[in-house]
């Protein structure tokens, strides 16, 4: 792992997601569903206080989310 860590998950949660990982599939959905709410109740609270106190960050987080995807 690097020196920075993760932003949204962790090591070991993307081996399991992925399937690298030898775990039960009631761990796997356990790993899943707390990595889902980490987004819907921290990920939030997180990019408004990068907007209030650090926008230089809070532009780094837009640019990568809104980044558009090729299909």
């Amino acid at each position: 792992m690097s020196e920075e860590g993760r932003a949204l998950v962790t090591d070991r949660e993307r081996e399991i997601i992925s399937g690298d990982a030898d775990v039960s599939d009631n761990y796997e959905y356990k790993v899943k569903s707390i990595v889902r709410n980490r987004i819907r109740k921290r990920f939030g609270d997180d990019v408004e206080f990068l907007e209030e106190y650090f926008p230089e960050a809070y532009e780094m987080v837009v640019d990568e989310v809104c980044d558009e995807r090729p299909d």
